[in-house]
């Protein structure tokens, strides 16, 4: 107690500047889940993906990223343990945003696509297990994390496969693909619309008071798909076949109908993420600075500031425009090629994951949907059609994930103890 009364003010400027960082890397990495497909497709520019995520994602971020969080991240550990060390605490949610923090700095470097959430997960488990006891960690909840590295992108890979066979069969191997597609297109519109709602319904919006149900975010839901799918019609009846532009490439036309849909995925898909994925910055972060404002009362749930969640949208946004574009590469680039039509299909995959797991309360990761949607509209046209070196090193990436988190707060942990103790 005595430390966070002597050294509560440096404790929590250093969380700060830990949180930030940490924020950085949820922007560096993590925003290639929003903003991949829609570069790799070409639907978009890396210039406007980055204005597009930088919106969105701050929005996001500020406006339905603060629910009331649990501040000891996913139920992970027992606070109860630390009611008489608050101390710890702090030091063990410092060492696991930094620890999360330059995991995050080296797996973009490399262009990794790799999951904020279990590189939080992990530094937590390895802080609490070597630095408290291992009896504080909840290992049940830990292996269902471990379990969501198979179901997320086996879950989004399906769905985006078949959803790419509706696309060809509806639209694609019609006698006409323009005309066919200017029919169905408002239809997957409404599904973005939806799907997309119901990301952002159930993930976050509880800070600006609108707790709602399943059942009223279903009847809200369908009033936004209907209302995208109009916005998209009127767009639509302006786009026309230019001449000579299907001479190289047979369905160019119907694909710029599509890139239409995918600007809309693209701005829906950076809200929801960002409403979602800022809390694996500043869940410790509001932690940190529960105990110090209280005095060293360790508390299972905590308001969220807003100046916590102003400087997380920050860091997110300045680790995009720095960093973003290695991780966008990859997810965009490097897996398989991809047009408007196959970067739809992965993405709508990707959110329909979400919206089930939100539902079941399955721990799940959004970078993990979205490159199984990727690998599924890839095996839609074959194995060939899959860069297997870069996936390969991707799926090594999510293994070392948890680990690495958890050896580099491990370390951490004992250098703030070291210094402050």
């Amino acid at each position: 107690m005595s430390i966070i009364a002597e050294h509560g003010h440096i404790l929590l400027i250093t969380a700060c500047i830990f949180g930030f960082f940490m924020a950085w890397g949820v922007g560096a990495n993590d925003v290639a889940n929003a903003m991949g497909t829609s570069v790799g497709s070409k639907a978009l520019t890396i210039k406007q993906a980055i204005i597009i995520a930088m919106i969105f994602e701050f929005a996001g971020a500020y406006l339905a990223g603060g629910e009331v969080t649990s501040t000891i991240r996913k139920g992970i550990i027992d606070p109860a343990l630390l009611s008489g060390t608050p101390e710890l605490l702090v030091f063990g949610m410092m060492s696991s945003l930094l620890a999360a923090g330059v995991w995050l700095l080296i797996a973009s470097s490399y262009g990794w696509p790799v999951s904020t959430t279990h590189s939080i997960v992990g530094a937590i488990v390895g802080f609490a297990a070597v630095g408290i006891s291992p009896e504080a960690v909840n290992w049940g909840k830990v292996g269902s994390i471990v379990a969501s590295w198979v179901v997320s992108p086996v879950s989004a890979g399906i769905i985006a496969y078949l959803l790419f066979l509706s696309l060809q069969k509806s639209i694609l191997s019609q006698k006409n693909p323009f005309i066919a597609a200017k029919k169905v297109v408002p239809y997957y519109i409404f599904l973005v619309g939806f799907i997309v709602s119901m990301v952002t319904l159930l993930k976050g919006l509880k800070h600006i008071g609108l707790d709602i149900n399943f059942g009223e975010a279903l009847l809200c839901a369908v009033a936004m798909g209907f209302a995208t799918m109009l916005i998209g019609i009127k767009i639509l009846k302006k786009i026309q076949i230019e001449p000579g532009a299907d001479d190289d490439f047979h369905f160019a036309s119907v694909e710029k109908v599509f890139a239409v849909l995918m600007m809309f995925t693209a701005c829906a898909m950076a809200f929801a993420h960002g409403s979602n994925d800022v809390a694996n910055a500043i869940g410790p972060l509001a932690a940190i600075s529960g105990i110090i404002d209280s005095g060293g009362e360790v508390a299972q749930e905590s308001a969220m500031p807003n100046w916590i969640l102003l400087l997380g949208g920050a860091g997110i946004v300045a680790g995009l425009i720095m960093y973003g574009h290695k991780v966008i590469a990859t997810i965009g680039n490097n897996i398989t090629e991809l047009t408007p039509s196959r970067g739809f299909a992965a993405t709508l995959a990707a959110a329909t994951t979400v919206v089930i797991a939100s539902k079941s309360g399955l721990p799940i990761s959004t970078t993990h949907t979205l490159v199984g949607g990727v690998l599924g509209v890839g095996l839609a046209r074959g194995i060939g059609a899959l860069n297997l070196r870069v996936i390969g090193s991707i799926f090594m990436s999510w293994v070392v994930t948890l680990p690495a988190g958890a050896a580099l707060s491990i370390m951490f942990f004992f250098m703030l103890k070291g210094i402050f103790l």
